[in-house]
């Protein structure tokens, strides 16, 4: 995954972007669910957020059995980008 920001977004909160491109996934299923999870950490941790712009790009597809792997990685990105 890559991570982008842009800090100071003056709302006051986070906001998120999204890309899951079919190079990534072929499927549209798949590029869903991909965004389903990170949509839904994000959800969850919005509140401890800085109030920047995040743009998470998904390189590497992930599924079910990755998707814990794939969330410890966006906690970290989004740590270090914050």
């Amino acid at each position: 995954m890559q991570v982008f920001y842009l800090s100071g977004n003056g709302l006051g909160h986070a906001r998120l972007g999204l890309v899951v491109s079919k190079k990534t996934a072929k499927r549209a299923h798949e590029r869903n669910y991909m965004k389903r999870v990170v949509r839904e950490w994000f959800r969850c941790h919005k509140e401890t957020l800085p109030p920047n712009d995040f743009i998470v790009r998904v390189r590497r597809p992930f599924n079910r059995k990755t998707a814990a792997e794939a969330r410890s990685q966006l906690a970290q990105l989004i740590r270090k980008a914050s």
